[in-house]
C-alpha cells in the first residue's frame, strides 16, 4: 500500500494574483514534524499565535494555479473562506487517527480496525 502524500484542491473563491489572475487549483502535501515546529519560532507567529496558520499552510501548499511559488505573503491575501477551506483540509489529511486492516486469529476475518486521536481513550 503506497501512503498518499500530495492532495489536490480547489479553492471556494480562488486567489487573485497582483496581475488579476484568479488561482484556484492546487496542492497541498501532508505535514511533517519540521513543518509544525518551525513555524513556532518565526517572531510573526510569537507576536500573534493567529499567524501560525498562515505559516504552516505557505510551507505544505506546494502548488497553486500558475504561480511559481506559494508564501506568506500569498496566504496572507487569500479570502477569508479560502483560508478556513485549507485550514480545515489541513486539519482533515493530517489528523492522526487511523484505520488499520486486521485479520481475526480464531476466524480469518477480515475487517478494519479504526484507532482514535494520540491521547484519546
Amino acid at each position: 500500500m503506497e501512503l498518499k502524500t500530495e492532495y489536490e484542491f480547489i479553492l471556494p473563491r480562488g486567489f487573485v494574483d497582483g496581475e488579476g489572475n484568479l488561482h484556484r487549483e492546487g496542492v497541498m502535501r501532508l505535514a511533517n514534524a519540521k513543518d509544525e515546529i518551525v513555524p513556532l519560532n518565526d517572531m510573526r507567529v510569537q507576536r500573534n499565535r493567529a499567524y501560525l496558520i498562515i505559516v504552516l499552510l505557505s510551507r505544505v501548499v506546494t502548488k497553486l494555479g500558475d504561480l511559481s511559488e506559494v508564501n506568506t505573503g500569498t496566504v496572507e491575501n487569500m479570502f477569508a473562506s479560502d483560508l478556513r477551506f485549507l485550514e480545515e483540509m489541513y486539519n482533515r489529511i493530517n489528523e492522526d487517527e487511523a484505520t488499520v486492516s486486521v485479520t481475526c486469529a480464531d476466524c480469518g476475518s477480515k475487517f478494519d480496525k479504526e484507532f482514535g486521536r494520540l491521547g484519546e481513550s
